[in-house]
């Protein structure tokens, strides 16, 4: 027969999001359990930002919903529980302190994700929250109307509130199963359809494998979908040798792979010169040419790309790279243009949840009260974090969305904005 135990709280999942909620909940008072199933807490909160744990950023709480997209609205009580100057305040108050050296991103002046871990295990620790790794948790318990506990198969664990913090599917060999979509299934909770986000692409066009040497500096990308040609993200772009990656790419598949399992590819046109379009980069190479007649085409082009760059577009042109920019046809000219203005790549195709740092999609938002993450469906049930339907861009926002809905969570409902 299970034994059991009695907590006011218990918290499924030990990433940031539910180490927030324990030490916030364990602050008002309440026994709290927090359950991992991991050998050890924070497995993927040590991962984020390549190790170096872009916290939040200094947008404020408006810009940082509208980035969100439609569901960002859905934040706001939880960004004003605990916005991003209340997260670094936190962290400063147990001995970690931040900057932002961009003036956008913030992270701990150590750079270093360990430093973050570490004091939030220390204040758990301090505050007396019971932690137990390697449960996994199989079942929730309740009656008709409230949540009673949950179940790890051996030992069951009884409290009239438990918070799922349970991640998405990104990074699976870090503890992300989908196991909080499958739990609130069984209470009636609907998840919307998941993809993968904040990953590498592959492309049907492999040219670029020979360009992998070179960062393309405030590179645009465009859907060419005719219901999708508002969709634009601009950053950092790196061929690879199997298509594209770099933070541009990271923040704009979120909205890809929906398209891809729809139409089976997409097709992407990147203007690689900063922004400029077709009459400037006409006039900048007719100066170029102009002034140095004896130049070859490629030396020309690559004034606006990367040599490697500026050699393949001119192969994708039909255009003999050695040759003067005067010696080539119009017609071969305006298609080095409006290639340089808009080179066309279409995906076809991605690592799945193995390589995405973040999941699109989660229980669905229409179900969760925003004031306190709390169901509309089972009372002492509670979400925070990448369970839920929510996904942003690289820079910071998931994290501060992950801190904001555990601190808001962990008030059980008793928030009141001060």
């Amino acid at each position: 027969m299970n034994k059991a135990y009695n907590y006011h709280l218990i918290i499924i999942g030990a990433g940031g999001a539910g180490m927030m909620a324990a030490i916030t909940a364990k602050k008002r008072g309440h026994s709290v359990l927090l359950l991992e199933k991991l050998p050890k807490i924070g497995a993927k909160l040590k991962a984020t930002g390549g190790g170096k744990c872009n916290l939040t950023n200094t947008l404020s709480a408006e810009a940082f919903m509208a980035d969100f997209g439609r569901n960002g609205r859905f934040m706001t009580t939880a960004l004003q529980a605990l916005s991003h100057q209340d997260l670094r305040d936190f962290f400063t108050s147990l001995g970690v302190e931040s900057h932002s050296p961009d003036g956008f991103r913030v992270f701990p002046t150590t750079h270093n994700a360990n430093t973050i871990l570490t004091a939030l295990e220390n204040e758990i620790r301090r505050l007396g929250v019971d932690v137990l790794c390697e449960k996994s948790v199989d079942t929730l318990y309740h009656d008709s109307s409230e949540i009673t506990g949950v179940g790890t198969g051996d030992i069951d664990y009884f409290s009239p509130n438990v918070i799922l913090a349970t991640g998405g599917l990104g990074y699976p060999k870090l503890g992300a199963e989908g196991d909080g979509y499958k739990l609130a299934s069984t209470l009636g909770h609907k998840t919307t359809a998941l993809f993968p986000a904040m990953m590498p692409l592959k492309t049907k066009e492999k040219w670029g494998a020979s360009c992998r040497a070179d960062t393309i500096a405030k590179a645009t990308i465009r859907i060419d979908l005719p219901k999708a040609k508002k969709l634009k993200a601009q950053g950092d772009l790196i061929f690879t040798k199997e298509g594209i990656r770099g933070p541009v790419v990271l923040d704009f598949a979120r909205e890809i792979t929906p398209l891809l399992e729809k139409y089976g590819e997409v097709p992407l046109l990147i203007n690689l010169t900063k922004g400029m379009n077709e009459e400037e980069i006409r006039q900048h190479l007719k100066v170029q040419a102009t002034n140095n007649p004896d130049l070859s085409v490629a030396k020309h082009v690559s004034t606006l790309v990367p040599t490697t760059v500026a050699q393949e577009l001119c192969h994708l042109c039909d255009i003999d790279s050695s040759s003067a920019y005067s010696t080539i046809s119009g017609i071969a000219r305006d298609n080095l243009i409006k290639i340089l203005a808009w080179t066309p790549l279409t995906v076809i195709g991605h690592d799945g949840f193995k390589m995405a740092m973040i999941t699109r999609g989660g229980i669905s938002l229409k179900e969760i009260n925003p004031n306190t993450m709390e169901s509309k469906l089972i009372k002492g049930l509670y979400f925070c974090g990448e369970v839920m339907d929510l996904d942003g861009p690289c820079g910071g926002y998931n994290l501060q969305w992950s801190f904001a809905s555990g601190y808001l969570a962990g008030h059980l409902g008793a928030y009141h904005d001060s």
